[in-house]
């Protein structure tokens, strides 16, 4: 989907002088690392313990993202691939933290269409993908993004936030909301 691609030209110009980063579900650290090399100040939230490749001068935060108490730490928040699993409840609880904290929210989900569905059934077996790959694709692409949904379902308002929400051919559903002065 070119996610790691699209934050490393994204996230650098919309960061401010001393401002760092979050990335919710930060997982393994791969897109965290490769913002680092950048330049980008970008620090890692997961559940899982830090990953032995994560830059030593980068803080890692073992917690849940629905629990985490540092939010206002940071000025921006990145989300790739993590927000389709919360309920729209929850989403509406990060919301309302990032509504208090941050000035940036960047975000790649994947893309709701049965059309990319029936895209990735296809060429998934041209990369070997396994059944259980198959699997969540098919149900990650259901629990994805379309239009404003996540926006409005974050409670990121239009008269504070310039939110920009696009959608890629490879199934990406990408959001850009940055605060209003």
């Amino acid at each position: 989907m070119g996610n790691h691609r699209w934050f490393a030209r994204t996230l650098p110009p919309l960061l401010r002088p001393g401002e760092s980063a979050l990335e919710l579900g930060a997982g393994t650290g791969e897109l965290g690392r490769r913002l680092a090399a950048r330049g980008a100040a970008v620090d890692g939230l997961d559940r899982v313990p830090r990953p032995t490749a994560w830059p030593a001068a980068r803080a890692w935060h073992v917690s849940d993202l629905r629990t985490f108490d540092g939010y206002a730490r940071y000025g921006a928040v990145l989300a790739n691939l993590i927000l389709h699993h919360l309920s729209d409840g929850e989403l509406a609880a990060l919301g309302a933290t990032l509504n208090r904290t941050a000035r940036l929210v960047l975000a790649s989900e994947p893309k709701r269409s049965p059309r990319v569905q029936r895209l990735f059934a296809l060429v998934s077996p041209l990369f070997r993908a396994n059944h259980v790959t198959r699997h969540d694709a098919h149900v990650s692409i259901a629990a994805g993004f379309r239009a404003d949904e996540l926006p409005r379902t974050l409670g990121l308002h239009p008269s504070d936030w310039d939110c920009r929400c696009t959608q890629t051919v490879l199934g990406a559903y990408r959001l850009v909301a940055v605060r209003r002065p």
